[in-house]
């Protein structure tokens, strides 16, 4: 294993438990925790504005996650 590998292995490690907090904070049937930080932000900024940084940051880390694991399988093969 290179340290190109091992570096794109820790990349990844991070990206995926960055995604599954990520998607956990999206609102479900209660609102969710972005509901939760629009309440504590109180009227500086309200729930629809967290949920659109939500979700532009969800799909950054998924793309992320989409290019690393293609580099590994590629690197690893």
């Amino acid at each position: 294993m290179t340290t190109l590998s091992t570096v794109i292995i820790i990349i990844h490690s991070v990206i995926c438990l960055a995604l599954i907090l990520l998607i956990l904070l999206h609102a479900g049937k209660g609102g969710g925790m972005s509901a939760t930080f629009g309440e504590i932000l109180g009227p500086v900024t309200s729930s629809s504005i967290v949920e659109k940084n939500l979700n532009r940051i969800t799909v950054a880390t998924s793309i992320i996650f989409a290019i690393t694991t293609i580099l590994l399988n590629v690197i690893l093969r």
